[in-house]
Order: structure tokens, then C-alpha cells, then sequence
């Protein structure tokens, strides 16, 4: 890739900016090791199990891809794609379910495999369904948001330097999961939902967020509504205590709204959060106005015995669907974090991350991270960019890794 032009101001873009890096690629940390220690890297070929999804999801799969085959063409790696069925509305439209009893079976053999699954967005009860179908108790949202992304959105630049936070989610229990329905109760419909949690799901996602605290920057945040929710938020809060004084860490209790409020206003006072699901849903996507755009967004979904999941932090958007205006980045870098936590692939997950970043401060942007002097291109024409400056990084690695010095 040559020196080229910024789209929006004529200048030449000569080089590579220095990447943004959230904290566990900074320090090479694997937040799955922290996790579950025993869980172990595949050993090549690296096989990553495709659930496209539903909506713009296979159009931002297929562009992520298009990552995969750059590595492979620049470096000794080789990837072993594997494809599953349709999830989600899709889903349901052929068989009246969201997770498939076809998709278990093919998430369950990549699982067997010690293999991650990458997936597109999925709709109605998918991911709740997949997460309590193989335990995935914890929930990874990281909220690093690049430097090419200053001042982009509703937020200054100022309310974002410095920010690097981690969500840490509970999957298993609470509102988003339990019994649900309705029924005819003295001729009115009587809409009921009925959900717990139990010592053993807060005492083992407290225990991960202290872990993951511990290697950072030893400060937790944990979500409550005591007056809302007054039996879970004082479990959790009862859990929390010990937990953070066997670890050593600072703990903070903050109710959700208040949470919400405080990790836009002062977003860089806070470290790791962990929180219940539905209140973890809330904060996590409350966040993404740090990186700009929920099209920025990414997590991860983990189990005890090492099964990972990795998806974007936003849905489907079927109004985008087949128009070539979807952001494809959030969904680019649950690559990046795939290929480091799953694979252990550091410089290359840092190649895509810096990639991206470059692209966006040479100033190609989606419509919805769209700032003044910038240049609007569909979802094609960004990934085509970070591609292509991917490989020109790749080149740069493989030279470097061939070169011995006298």
C-alpha cells in the first residue's frame, strides 16, 4: 500500500499511528488464562467454527474473512474455516427456534475441539439460549476506545482519553434468563417472569472480575439496584466483599442507573465492572458511546471448561441488510480478540487493531462514525481499506521475522 492521500484534508498519510491497546493486548495477557488457567491454545491448523448470523451479520463475516486470508497469504498460519447453520429470526423462520438443534451440534464439535466459535449477530432468544445451553457464565466487553475515534460521536475527545474499561457480564442468571410467559388470569393477560440467582453463579463470576482486576488496575466496580431489585443486589454485594479482599482489590458499589451516568461523565475512574446480566447488557452498550459507534463494539462469551464465543456488542440491523452500510469494525476486531485469546496470535491481533485505526485516522468512515472532512463509504470500501493496510503491516512482519541480523 503506498502513502496515501487523507480523503478529507489532501494531506499525505505517511505512516503507521501508534495503536490504541486495551490492557490485555498492551501486556500480552490472556484474559482467558485469568478465566479458566487450565484452558490451552489449539495447536495448528487453527480452526474457527462461522456462525454468520442473521441481518448484516453475513456481510460483516464475510469481510472479517477477508482478514483471515491476508494472514494466510502473508504468514506461516493456516486457518481451518468451518461453517454452521442459521441462528436467530433465520432460524426460527425453518424451525421455530433460535438456536437450532443443528447449530448445538456444530458449536458442541468445534467446542470438543478446544476451538473458539466467531459469530455474526443473532436475534430473539439466540444468544441466551447459546450462552445457558453451554454455561458461557462470563461475558468480556471491552471498552478501549482507538485514537482515530477522538471526538467522534456525542462525547468530546477529552471524555474518552485515558478510557479503558472492562465489562465483565454474569450470562447464566438473572433477568434474561429463568421462566418466562404468559397466561389468562380473570380474563387479562398475565405477562410473568420468574428468575434467581445462587451463591455459586455470583461467587464465580466475582471471582473471574477480581482475577481480571488484579491484573490490571486493581479497582472493581460492581452494578446493584437495591431498592429495584433489593434480594440480588444485596447477594451480589455480599459476594463482592469477600472476593475483593482475598484479592486485594478496591472495591466500588454503584447502583445502575448512577453507573450508567458516571461511566460517561467520568469514564476513566473506572478499571473493571462486573454486573448482573441484564444490567451487564445495559452498561455494556451504555459504554459503546466511548468508542463512537455501537458499530465499534465487541465481547466475548467464555464457560468454565474453555468454550468461547466471540461476537459483536450490537445487533443484527436488518435495515442495513444487503446495503453496504454496515459497520464491519466492531465485528473485525471480535476477530482480533479471537486470534489473541483463543490462538494467541498478539502481534497479529495488534496488526488488525492498529490497522483499523489507521484506516479511520486516514479518514474512511461508515456513516455512523462519520466526523467533518471525512470521507462516507459502504462497508465494502472500509474493509477493502484495513485489508489492504493489514497486509502492507503483515509484509512489514514477515520481512522482519526473515531478516538476520549479521
Amino acid at each position: 500500500m503506498q502513502p496515501k492521500h487523507d480523503p478529507g484534508t489532501g494531506e499525505q498519510y505517511s505512516g503507521f499511528l501508534p495503536g490504541p491497546t486495551p490492557f490485555f493486548l498492551k501486556n500480552q495477557v490472556r484474559l482467558t488464562s485469568i478465566i479458566n488457567p487450565q484452558a490451552q491454545k489449539p495447536s495448528p491448523p487453527h480452526l474457527i467454527g462461522i456462525l454468520p448470523g442473521e441481518g448484516i451479520g453475513p456481510e460483516i463475516i464475510e469481510v472479517s474473512i477477508d482478514l483471515l486470508k491476508v494472514i494466510e497469504a502473508r504468514l506461516p498460519v493456516a486457518f481451518d474455516l468451518r461453517v454452521g447453520g442459521k441462528i436467530g429470526k433465520d432460524a426460527i423462520k425453518e424451525s421455530g427456534k433460535a438456536l437450532t438443534e443443528e447449530v448445538v451440534r456444530f458449536s458442541r464439535g468445534i467446542f470438543d475441539l478446544g476451538c473458539p466459535l466467531l459469530c455474526g449477530p443473532g436475534g430473539e432468544r439466540f444468544v441466551y439460549d447459546l450462552r445457558r445451553q453451554f454455561d458461557l457464565y462470563c461475558k468480556l466487553a471491552p471498552i478501549a476506545p482507538l485514537p482515530s475515534m477522538a471526538g467522534t460521536g456525542p462525547l468530546k475527545a477529552s471524555a474518552v482519553q485515558g478510557v479503558d474499561i472492562l465489562v465483565v457480564r454474569e450470562n447464566t442468571g438473572g433477568l434474561y434468563q429463568g421462566e418466562f410467559g404468559m397466561e389468562q388470569v380473570d380474563g387479562q393477560r398475565h405477562a410473568f417472569h420468574r428468575f434467581d440467582y445462587v451463591d455459586a453463579q455470583v461467587e464465580r463470576i466475582m471471582e473471574a472480575a477480581c482475577r481480571l482486576a488484579g491484573k490490571r488496575n486493581g479497582k472493581l466496580c460492581v452494578v446493584t439496584k437495591p431498592g429495584g431489585v433489593p434480594s440480588i443486589s444485596q447477594l451480589w454485594e455480599d459476594m463482592a466483599t469477600p472476593s475483593c479482599r482475598k484479592h486485594g482489590i478496591s472495591l466500588r458499589v454503584l447502583e445502575v442507573d448512577n453507573a450508567c451516568y458516571q461511566m460517561i461523565f467520568d469514564a476513566a475512574s473506572f478499571d473493571v465492572v462486573v454486573a448482573p446480566n441484564m444490567f451487564g447488557d445495559v452498561i455494556a452498550d451504555n459504554a459503546a458511546l466511548l468508542l463512537g459507534s455501537r458499530g465499534m463494539s465487541y465481547s466475548a462469551n467464555y464457560s468454565a471448561d474453555g468454550f468461547a464465543v466471540y461476537q459483536t456488542g450490537h445487533g443484527a440491523a436488518h435495515d442495513l441488510t444487503g446495503l453496504n452500510k454496515a459497520n464491519p469494525v466492531g465485528q473485525m476486531l471480535s476477530l482480533a480478540m479471537l486470534l489473541h485469546e483463543s490462538f494467541g496470535m498478539d502481534a497479529i491481533a495488534n496488526a488488525i487493531r492498529e490497522s483499523i485505526n489507521d484506516t479511520l485516522a486516514a479518514g474512511w468512515r461508515t456513516a455512523d462514525i462519520a466526523v467533518p472532512g471525512c470521507r462516507v463509504v459502504g462497508t465494502r470500501e472500509i474493509s477493502n481499506e484495513i485489508t489492504t493496510c493489514l497486509d502492507k503491516r503483515l509484509d512489514c512482519m514477515a520481512t522482519a521475522a526473515n531478516t538476520v541480523t549479521p
